[in-house]
């Protein structure tokens, strides 16, 4: 069976929203443009804004510690450098996130539906290299089938969205990508090296259409297939563009 691109998704800002697109251009050592730009930085948080860097998913507002976070998208107006971000409790809100004023009303507009026995959002920031869970620029992979195989042991039907992964792929055989760490695939015109697998955290318990904990999916990884992990980190090797249909290949 071919494998293809199923599906595209950038998180414009870290755990804030996620925004499904058709194609985009990937660039060598690069993320997917729009994806984890941004990012919450909590009011402990040690990000420096002036010498701002990338941090751990520690030092920022999650939905592993927030869970209503992950019914938030997105819809971002690249032209103006704009964002619109919806949640079924909140009204809609436009910002242009480099914007200091817009900056602080999305942080009041997200702090009601933020964890409040936990660390409060503070300021929204960015940095040279964009806010993955990975210390290197990367993109993240998920296999259907493996979510598959999942929904099969949970008996119910799971949006692949809890992933929060950029690339959903079809066509791969269950746990496929566990195979593939060093190995390159192309999908389009770019070319990808498999570096590390995601070891999954408590984010993927989250319904997404209601922010709302619905599977003990860390315990059912862990009891029925013997890991925590679901889908790959990978390195763009070779840029060019990708679309969804693309057809994928795993090249060595």
């Amino acid at each position: 069976m071919t494998a293809n691109v199923a599906h595209i998704w950038r998180h414009p800002i870290k755990s804030h929203g996620r925004e499904e697109i058709s194609e985009a251009f990937l660039t060598e050592g690069k993320c997917l443009p729009w994806d984890r730009v941004w990012a919450v930085a909590h009011e402990r948080s040690c990000f420096d804004v002036e010498r701002p860097s990338w941090q751990p998913c520690n030092q920022f507002s999650i939905g592993a510690k927030s869970p209503r976070l992950q019914a938030i998208t997105a819809y971002v107006d690249e032209r103006l450098n704009k964002i619109t971000l919806s949640h079924p409790d909140r009204d809609d809100i436009t910002i242009n996130p480099d914007d200091e004023g817009d900056a602080n009303h999305f942080v009041q507009w997200v702090m009601p539906i933020s964890n409040g026995s936990r660390m409060l959002p503070a300021r929204l920031v960015s940095a040279a290299q964009p806010m993955t869970d990975t210390d290197f620029q990367s993109i993240s992979i998920i296999n259907l089938a493996s979510h598959a195989e999942i929904e099969k042991i949970v008996e119910t039907s799971l949006s692949a969205e809890r992933w929060r992964g950029n690339i959903h792929i079809d066509g791969w055989e269950p746990w496929a990508e566990k195979e593939m760490l060093g190995k390159r695939i192309s999908i389009g015109e770019a070319e990808l090296e498999i570096r590390e697998e995601i070891k999954r955290c408590m984010a993927t318990t989250v319904n997404v259409e209601t922010g709302v904990k619905d599977v003990d999916m860390l315990g059912t990884l862990n009891k029925d297939f013997g890991h925590q992990e679901m889908g790959v980190y990978a390195v763009v090797t070779k840029s060019g563009r990708i679309r969804q249909e693309d057809q994928v290949e795993v090249l060595t």
